[in-house]
């Protein structure tokens, strides 16, 4: 089996902590995402990924995670099996392969020209599905991508490592192109851009987490096409019963206060022009 070398470093490191957490989360006798092409992957990349430090409790809360964006995106698709989806800061993830959407669908996905040229190495083409090498901040990227059906943006893992100003600005690309659709992603609060140090993975990547979101209202003054359908906090994800003992007790504390329970979200936008 041909192993992969990667050099990547800062925020395009972290890709790789996601893809572990997924790999350890399928290993798991109950795994949430069961991502099995995760523990594949992982074997094919000649890298040391126990530098992340990664626990059970945070590579279930990654698992966690990824489900629910999963879900959401299924939920779309059923809603409209012609769509469009635009998974932006793709990385390393599988959903592709996980969600397996209709053959009437578009999708794509989009990262670094580095990182894309790494997942053509490492994943099988899948029809339907085109891979587009670019930072989401550059906007010539949404030209590469037709503007004529229902759309989901999905940015897992991603904005918070933008900035308000560059934030704003991919919102109102999307709407620009697309007629309609969502835009789903996760978000850290203020506060959790203040307690970043205590993350272990982002220490070890050589990370910096940028952008918080005190209020997912504030982006419906952004753009009145733009409206706020569900937000959901980390510590309330379904899947709470599936981590250790100690994180769920962690999480019944979080819930209690306010500020600590929204420092991770997960948001759904609807768009239309």
């Amino acid at each position: 089996m041909t192993t992969e070398k990667v050099a990547f470093t800062g925020a395009r490191q972290t890709l790789l902590a996601t893809l572990y957490g997924r790999a350890l989360d399928s290993r798991s006798d109950h795994p949430v995402l069961g991502d099995t092409m995760a523990e594949e992957t992982v074997r094919r990349i000649a890298y040391d990924f126990t530098r992340f430090h990664l626990s059970r409790g945070e590579a279930t809360g990654v698992a966690m995670r990824g489900r629910q964006f999963d879900e959401w995106t299924a939920q779309f698709l059923a809603a409209h099996p012609d769509a469009t989806v635009v998974h932006l800061g793709c990385g390393l993830d599988g959903r592709v392969f996980r969600v397996a959407p209709p053959a009437g669908v578009r999708w794509f996905d989009v990262d670094y020209p580095e990182v894309v040229e790494l997942r053509r190495r490492l994943y099988p083409e899948r029809a339907g599905c085109r891979l587009i090498g670019s930072s989401v901040t550059d906007p010539e990227w949404t030209a590469e991508i037709p503007g004529d059906r229902p759309t989901l943006v999905v940015a897992e893992g991603l904005t918070m490592y933008l900035t308000a100003p560059t934030m704003e600005a991919l919102v109102h690309r999307i709407i620009d192109r697309f007629p309609r659709g969502q835009f789903v992603f996760d978000a850290v609060s203020p506060l959790g851009i203040r307690a970043q140090r205590f993350n272990r993975a982002l220490r070890a990547a050589g990370a910096t987490l940028t952008w918080g979101l005190d209020d997912p209202r504030r982006l419906e003054s952004w753009d009145p096409r733009f409206t706020l359908l569900t937000e959901l906090a980390a510590v309330d994800l379904p899947w709470i019963d599936r981590l250790p003992p100690h994180y769920r007790i962690a999480c019944r504390i979080m819930k209690l206060i306010p500020p600590i329970r929204r420092m991770g979200l997960l948001l759904r936008y609807r768009f239309s022009r």
